[in-house]
């Protein structure tokens, strides 16, 4: 029986820590003591595993010679009040650019395979998940061409996002010149401490004036036309112009942090070889691969015809849209919860509507608190969520908070036509935000993120559309089919919601 004691004693030594580390944030402290109680000394494992600071350190994103620009008189008050409280978070401070909004995995692998081979110079990517299936490999070929013909490409992948992506992979791309890093690979030593520190950014820059980001990462999943997952909702954006520059130095950060591949390749290349490549490495895009290329992105504009012919179709003559834009970056070496903050002075700075979509809704108490004044100030609030969420311990989580927003005056609907993946926010009818972040912890705290604030009218009039269209595929919450819940599943939900910190 001593050995029961001795546990109790190392436990309750192990929840004194807990309790005084984060005596500033008495929910969380809570949400670990219980757990601690549940899963004695293990509990405390996970907690350090997730709380713990990351290794790698290094200064916020910040440059202050454009601290003093301003939006132009023709933005509303709310508008320019955003503008000036995110100045001080911002990558570069706000910037003049061109936009183009991509509603679908179709559209943004069609651009992305346009834009590609017009690079000249260099060609940056990083994302979380990088699959090696069909649009990956296009991909790959076309990333591999670019570097025989001379362009500088650099790659970074998450270690466990991109886990499976084939080293033979890895190797044909160093063959070809391109530069390849992980992100807290899992390996030793960075499984050790920063397992739970995840780079969840999907990037792309080419050239530095041209770049892509959102929430769309490199697999057949985001096409909608995987048989297994079916649908796909999701957002991502085009860049044009000198807001490129901010996403290339939020990439050149994360790729000083990131790790050489191991992997060692040859110096010259074996011509004998190319009989025994897999097939999709036999065909690799060569000068002439162009076309098939061309091929690609016709057959993806023939599926997405096939998805719906109205709002979701390609629109290959969209124009660009005219926008200032602020970059922000998520980094979990910083004090500074970046992507909370510009979620908390959006919501509370808002003044007529408020449209949020997110996949992972499950924020703490401040956001929740933003979001109810918000309503109580007179601002319309909707929030779009996914009824199918991956994980499904997401799912009752997030339930547990739609009982207060209804109440508040939140109107709330559940996305029911297939996957809802896409990450943004549209306020007073001018200002958008898109980005890879989630309303989670793990999005505040643990995760390399970044997000775009767009003060563009034309955008947030288009992104609107899009989250009316969306309506039409999802069904109102009402505030009695919570109260209709079994006590099973009340108690089942605010177990899931007490494991947030582990989401």
């Amino acid at each position: 029986m001593m050995w029961i004691l001795g546990l109790y004693i190392l436990n309750t030594v192990f929840m004194l820590i807990v309790a005084i580390r984060e005596v500033r944030r008495p929910a969380k402290a809570l949400n670990w003591l219980v757990i601690g109680l549940i899963l004695p000394v293990i509990g405390f494992g996970f907690y350090l595993i997730t709380s713990n600071p990351v290794r790698v350190r290094r200064k916020k994103l910040t440059s202050p010679q454009n601290a003093s620009d301003t939006l132009p008189d023709s933005f509303g008050p709310s508008a320019s009040v955003i503008s000036q409280s995110l100045r001080h978070l911002t990558v570069q401070g706000l910037r003049v650019g061109r936009i183009e909004m991509l509603t679908n995995g179709i559209e943004t692998y069609q651009k992305l395979i346009e834009s590609l081979p017009s690079a000249q110079k260099t060609i940056d990517l990083e994302y979380y998940i990088y699959r090696d299936d069909q649009i990956g490999r296009y991909i790959t070929d076309l990333l591999i061409e670019r570097a025989k013909a001379g362009v500088r490409i650099r790659f970074v992948r998450d270690g466990l996002g991109s886990r499976k992506f084939p080293r033979s992979q890895i190797i044909r791309m160093m063959e070809a010149g391109i530069e390849c890093r992980t992100t807290f690979p899992l390996r030793f030593p960075w499984i050790l401490s920063t397992l739970t520190y995840r780079d969840h950014c999907k990037i792309v820059v080419i050239d530095g004036k041209e770049a892509f980001t959102g929430g769309i990462n490199v697999g057949d999943e985001y096409t909608g036309l995987k048989p297994n997952i079916g649908f796909w909702r999701d957002t991502h954006m085009r860049i044009v112009g000198e807001v490129a520059n901010d996403l290339q130095a939020v990439f050149d950060a994360h790729w000083i942090i990131a790790s050489p591949e191991r992997t060692k390749i040859r110096t010259k290349t074996d011509d004998t070889r190319k009989s025994k490549l897999p097939r999709h490495e036999s065909q690799n895009i060569s000068p002439s691969g162009t076309a098939a290329l061309s091929g690609l992105s016709a057959e993806l504009s023939a599926e997405l015809s096939t998805i719906d012919a109205s709002v979701d179709s390609v629109q290959s003559t969209k124009p660009l849209q005219q926008a200032h834009v602020q970059t922000f970056e998520g980094n979990p070496a910083i004090p500074t919860q970046v992507i909370r903050e510009v979620y908390f002075i959006c919501l509370t700075q808002a003044t007529e509507t408020i449209d949020i979509t997110n996949p992972y809704f499950v924020p703490d108490a401040d956001i929740i608190m933003a979001i109810k004044t918000a309503v109580a100030r007179g601002v319309r609030v909707r929030l779009l969520v996914p009824r199918h969420v991956f994980p499904k311990i997401v799912g009752p989580a997030s339930r547990t908070y739609y009982g207060e927003l209804l109440e508040a005056g939140v109107h709330i609907y559940m996305y029911d036509k297939g996957i809802l993946h896409a990450k943004l926010m549209v306020i007073d009818g001018e200002i958008s935000e898109i980005g890879s972040a989630n309303y989670d912890i793990r999005s505040y705290r643990l995760n390399y993120e970044v997000c775009e604030i767009v003060y563009s009218a034309d955008v947030a009039r288009e992104l609107t559309e899009q989250f009316e269209h969306d309506l039409t595929n999802s069904v109102p919450l009402r505030l009695e089919e919570l109260l209709q819940r079994s006590p099973s599943q009340r108690i089942s939900d605010q177990a899931a919601r007490l494991l947030t910190p582990l989401l």
